[in-house]
């Protein structure tokens, strides 16, 4: 794959036909990497761009034979000139264990890796996608949570890096679309899990999953009953490209989540049943502003993009299991079972 990646400085255009050419930051990344596949199955030539501090080249590798895949190491903290129609915005990361670690550089990566990709689409004239939360609900006190909701997020606390930053994105995003008419689409997504995510960022899934494979006991913050939407990400990335694919699609925020919602103590016993752990499970303290509820409704997605999440709760886990089974046991899995 070495010789596909270059720096910023030295890597020199090699554009096909313009209006199949998408940049996707954080390309590297869980759903980045997922995304640039699906992308390169359709046709597109597809650069990714990650400065690879939570992303692994090993996500993309099997994309590097490609003659139409590109891998630029870069920060979207710094202003970018490429050659693109198409822009895919998701550098950031999306683990509130690896965001909390630099929270200074998180706030910068929403906002100024923003603000330089709205540049680019401007300069462009390209269609650009922000990877937005649904972290911007905080915690929400209205149940599901609707795209004309405002949320209740906390602007002075351990988890405002993410969530503001998000929040001031979108706005960028909004400001840039009626001063400048740079065509935008916002996607706010919920709990994604399935392949290629890190088995250390802390995300519930992953968790579960890894410590029930290794028999280690399972921890669930808080008493449990605290809820979650999971989605696919084959069906998240579905839902990506659909909402960039119609020229009718909305530019004001569209949720993007399966509606279908657990408590957390029902994912762990799911979790356990289907690996058939000896894992324990053990309760620790709730993290601060750790949100209570977390459901999308979904009838924006449904009416304007004809989208809704296909994969059933209990076939994603049994993917995400085998794939955390075949890394745990050195194969190191990189397909997904579609």
């Amino acid at each position: 794959m070495d010789g596909r990646v270059t720096s910023l400085a030295s890597r020199k255009s090699t554009a096909i036909a313009p209006s199949r050419r998408a940049l996707v930051t954080g390309g590297s990344g869980f759903v980045g990497s997922h995304l640039c596949e699906k992308l390169l199955a359709a046709g597109h030539e597809v650069v990714c761009l990650d400065n690879l501090v939570t992303g692994h080249r090993s996500n993309v590798a099997h994309l590097a034979a490609s003659p139409h895949f590109s891998m630029v190491i870069a920060d979207v903290v710094d202003p970018v000139a490429l050659d693109v129609d198409t822009i895919f915005n998701l550098a950031c990361p999306a683990s509130p264990i690896q965001y909390q670690k630099s929270p200074i550089d998180t706030l910068k990566t929403n906002v100024m890796g923003a603000a330089n990709m709205l540049e680019l689409a401007r300069n462009k004239g390209a269609r650009i996608f922000q990877a937005s939360t649904s972290e911007v609900y905080g915690d929400a006190l209205v149940h599901p949570q609707k795209e004309t909701y405002w949320g209740n997020v906390n602007s002075f606390g351990p988890r405002a890096c993410y969530d503001e930053g998000k929040r001031c994105a979108e706005t960028l995003f909004y400001d840039y679309h009626h001063r400048f008419g740079v065509d935008i689409r916002i996607a706010r997504i919920f709990n994604t899990y399935g392949p290629r995510m890190n088995r250390e960022d802390g995300r519930v899934v992953s968790n579960f999953v890894v410590q029930a494979l290794t028999n280690e006991p399972i921890t669930i913050y808080g008493d449990g009953s605290q809820t979650r939407s999971f989605c696919y990400v084959d069906d998240l990335v579905s839902g990506i490209t659909a909402l960039m694919s119609r020229d009718d699609a909305p530019t004001s925020p569209v949720n993007l989540g399966n509606p279908a919602e657990f408590t957390v103590r029902e994912l762990a016993d799911l979790v356990v049943s289907l690996t058939g752990s000896r894992s324990p499970i053990i309760h620790l303290p709730l993290p601060l502003d750790d949100p209570r509820q977390r459901r999308p409704d979904i009838s924006l997605a449904r009416s304007c993009l004809d989208w809704a999440p296909r994969v059933q709760p209990i076939e994603g886990l049994v993917r995400t299991i085998a794939y955390f089974d075949s890394v745990l046991s050195g194969t190191d899995l990189k397909e997904t079972a579609s």
